[in-house]
């Protein structure tokens, strides 16, 4: 899918360099760059999920048990 951006003339030309350098197009960098993000966002999100039952009085199995046997 094609999506248009407003990039500055200085991160332009950094781009072209990169991208002459590495001998791969401009938009492969930018892909990287959008996969590289979204998979660091995503890292950000599992680390604040983590542990989040650790301020609960009550061990997990048991409200699991007792959740259960509600049923």
């Amino acid at each position: 899918m094609r999506t248009l951006i407003d990039i500055g003339e200085a991160e332009l030309k950094a781009l072209d360099e990169m991208a002459k350098s590495e001998n791969v197009s401009r938009a492969s960098l930018v892909r990287k760059a959008v996969n590289d993000f979204l998979a660091r966002h995503e890292r950000i999100r599992q680390d604040e999920a983590f542990g989040l039952w650790g301020d609960r009085k009550i061990d997990g199995l048991e409200y699991q048990d007792k959740v259960r046997n509600e049923w």
